[in-house]
């Protein structure tokens, strides 16, 4: 059986996507993807290369997600599945690249300074 692997990485998650010829499962985390991703409307944009590609009920995928929040998942899950994409059939990467799915968004969460509240807030000045 062809199964077809990419990572995607946002903020601090992490996402594993293998993708199998199937009728459109995806499972994350061993749970359904609309049960994983409750309500969140940042989920379903996880799976937009799939729609552009129109391969959307073509692929069975099994994630696994680890690190970060909600918003940093989903963006990692949509990078994963848009590389694994491109392993499929390399005609894709052309759609995908225009459609800025292949770009890894390298902001993360700048370091706490020594000194300061938070990684820029400084203390509140006091005249006296």
């Amino acid at each position: 059986m062809e199964q077809y692997y990419g990572t995607g990485r946002r903020k601090a998650a992490i996402a594993r996507v293998f993708l199998r010829p199937g009728n459109g499962r995806i499972i994350v985390n061993g749970k359904d993807f609309q049960t994983y991703f409750r309500g969140i409307f940042k989920g379903v944009q996880a799976l937009e290369p799939l729609k552009v590609t129109g391969t959307a009920g073509r692929y069975d995928a099994l994630i696994t997600v680890e690190g970060g929040g909600p918003t940093g998942q989903s963006d990692a899950i949509q990078l994963g599945v848009a590389r694994a994409l491109v392993k499929v059939d390399p005609n894709f990467r052309a759609t995908l690249k225009k459609g800025g799915y292949l770009t890894r968004d390298a902001r993360i969460v700048e370091r706490k300074k020594y000194g300061l509240h938070k990684a820029r807030r400084a203390p509140q000045f006091s005249k006296r």
